[in-house]
């Protein structure tokens, strides 16, 4: 993969005081993204619109980049975040790495023009160019919220047919899921899945892997379908990453891996209606925009284009189950957006969500849905054919968190 980063976030003193900010969750993600091949292109918008180093501060007021004094910079400003464009047209950059709260690199957050610094919600002139191009912009903060650490272990929640992963993992311990708080007990695995956690490595990356989950369909609660999560939080996992196998939608989905967008929640329940839930979030009324992380979705197709790895992007429909859709849900369910229709992952990614973790999903279409002859054990006999390559991806996305 390419990235695209603020050359003050690498350490080039670029600044409007002359200094640098590097960060070092940031140069090592980029020194990964090298070492597999990719480019690392920064970009400085200020400098790059001509403006020098140093030069008086900025900040965004009416839509317009002016100096303390009065001066306006809006020009400057645009012809850096067209730079940043024209950069960014020559790679296959999913991602960008900008400095936090600045008027042309800052995201989500930036100073409000007072030049006190106080921070109101808006994002700077370069970030909006890159993030009208399609590609993610994140600041440093997330790069760092997500990186794996001994503390800070990935969790892998796996789904019907891609359990192998667990066999990669080099343990430290074992926990058999009957002694998981909340999860039901006397509970059996549906073929295809296995009841113990792994914690331990992959490629030296700490993570936590959970080679099968109970669903809604078979008679549980979406407290106690949740409890994996609440698990690997409790662990410290900060990063999980959910797979699951679906049917694809004809129109906007076909048979292979999928890189999920979004979901829509047809299931019916909700994990933070439970009583026992409450305790272990601040809200209930917890808001769903982003809950399957950008940043970690353009990780992902990063590697997915370093690998050669065909990834298809879409919207989830998670139902009830166990019976598979009807043609008319699936035609339904095309009309609504979906691309992949599933039994599984919506209540462990809400409950993810609410507790502040950052989600990446994935899935495997491993048929059409609503086609006629599909079993369970034909799920997981598709499943095979895609074990390589979900391998490789998941390992690849590890390997940008170490």
């Amino acid at each position: 993969m390419d990235l695209i980063v603020s050359r003050c976030l690498l350490g080039e003193h670029c600044r409007y005081d002359g200094g640098a900010r590097p960060s070092l969750c940031v140069a090592a993600l980029a020194a990964g993204v090298r070492a597999g091949g990719g480019r690392v292109v920064g970009i400085c918008p200020e400098m790059d619109g001509g403006l020098p180093c140093p030069r008086p501060p900025a900040e965004i007021v009416g839509g317009r980049v002016v100096s303390r004094e009065g001066a306006d910079a809006t020009a400057a400003y645009e012809r850096g975040a067209a730079a940043a464009c024209a950069r960014a047209a020559e790679l296959r950059a999913p991602l960008a790495v900008l400095k936090a709260k600045s008027p042309a690199c800052g995201h989500g957050l930036v100073y409000d023009g007072s030049f006190t610094g106080r921070l109101v919600r808006g994002s700077g002139l370069a970030a909006r160019a890159l993030e009208r191009e399609g590609i993610v912009v994140v600041d440093e903060s997330v790069v760092e919220g997500c990186r794996a650490s001994v503390e800070h272990p990935v969790a892998i929640v796996l789904g019907s047919g891609l359990g192998a992963l667990a066999g990669l993992v080099k343990p430290v311990r074992r926990i058999p899921y009957e002694d998981i708080e909340g999860f039901p007990a006397h509970a059996r695995p549906i073929p295809g899945h296995s009841f113990e956690a792994t914690v331990g490595t992959i490629d030296g990356v700490p993570v936590v892997v959970y080679p099968g989950r109970v669903h809604l369909y078979q008679g549980y609660s979406s407290a106690e379908v949740a409890s994996l999560v609440r698990h690997a939080h409790k662990l410290g996992c900060r990063d999980i990453i959910f797979a699951c196998s679906t049917g694809a939608i004809a129109g906007r989905g076909r048979v292979g891996l999928g890189l999920i967008t979004d979901h829509l929640n047809l299931t019916g329940t909700n994990p933070l209606i439970e009583d026992e839930d409450l305790a272990c979030v601040d809200s209930p009324f917890v808001g769903m925009t982003d809950t399957y992380t950008p940043y970690l979705r353009g990780l992902a197709a990063g590697v997915a284009a370093d690998e050669g790895i065909e990834l298809q992007q879409g919207v989830y429909a998670g139902l009830l189950g166990p019976s598979f859709e009807t043609a008319a849900e699936v035609a339904a369910l095309g009309c609504l957006g979906v691309s992949f229709a599933g039994m599984s992952l919506v209540c462990e990614a809400i409950m993810a969500h609410a507790l502040g973790m950052n989600v990446l999903g994935l899935t495997l279409a491993a048929n059409m849905a609503g086609e006629a002859g599909v079993t369970h054990e034909s799920v997981l006999s598709v499943a095979s054919d895609y074990e390589a390559d979900f391998e490789r991806l998941v390992r690849g996305v590890l390997a940008r968190l170490k």
